[in-house]
């Protein structure tokens, strides 16, 4: 095992996200901006983590993950989404209150500990907020979803989970009835500001903005 820093975790976690899983080169920039810091830190961090073999890093042409790096981060990842699902469903916190419970709570480093953690939740596929969760050997299978802003009117669907899991926007949706399992049929759409008009759950007919619309993935019936 590579012995990483939590600073150096939560970079490799970063690049896997604003990679889409290793698919696409990352600028510092990019990275930056998504850590909230200078570009320059950002570099100095690459070089340092492309001695550890753990991203592939050429000056001004971006960054991934070497395939080591890519399972470092998905580690990461997996005990990240166990620890929400054991704060929401054991500890009851709100879907809005875990992430950064468990941003700190990921950086455990017993994998015993995890599999354990794993074995005492049932096995859970997906996090309080519909996420995959990798296995140990960094396998997920995410379900087929589709944001409501694509979705046709008359259309309904399942939702599965949310692209925005922000303290605030999850608690808009528990303020509008809207939660992983609930049931969105589209009424109509205004092409006007993008918004939409879904029925939840066959009792409540509501108006949602573009960008909640944009927010929400559902799995089509």
């Amino acid at each position: 095992m590579i012995n990483l820093s939590y600073t150096e975790e939560n970079y490799l976690k970063s690049i896997y996200h604003l990679s889409k899983g290793g698919k696409l080169d990352v600028s510092t920039n990019a990275i930056a901006d998504y850590q909230k810091t200078k570009a320059a830190s950002v570099t100095d961090m690459m070089k340092k983590l492309a001695s550890k073999n753990v991203v592939d890093y050429q000056k001004y042409k971006g960054v991934n993950l070497s395939e080591k790096g890519k399972k470092e981060a998905l580690v990461v990842i997996r005990k990240h989404r166990l620890w929400e699902v054991f704060l929401v469903e054991k500890m009851k916190f709100n879907w809005d209150e875990v992430h950064d419970v468990a941003e700190q709570l990921e950086h455990i480093k017993s994998p015993l500990l995890i599999k354990r953690l794993e074995e005492f939740l049932g096995y859970p596929k997906y996090d309080p907020h519909g996420d995959p969760i990798p296995d140990e050997n960094g396998a997920y299978k995410a379900k087929p979803q589709v944001p409501i802003n694509e979705v046709e009117i008359g259309q309904e669907g399942i939702v599965v989970a949310v692209k925005d899991s922000s303290s605030p926007f999850l608690q808009y949706l528990d303020k509008i009835g809207t939660y992983i399992g609930a049931k969105i049929k589209v009424m109509d759409k205004v092409n006007f500001d993008g918004s939409n008009e879904i029925l939840i759950d066959n009792k409540r007919t509501i108006s949602i903005s573009k960008q909640v619309s944009e927010n929400i993935l559902i799995s089509e019936s």
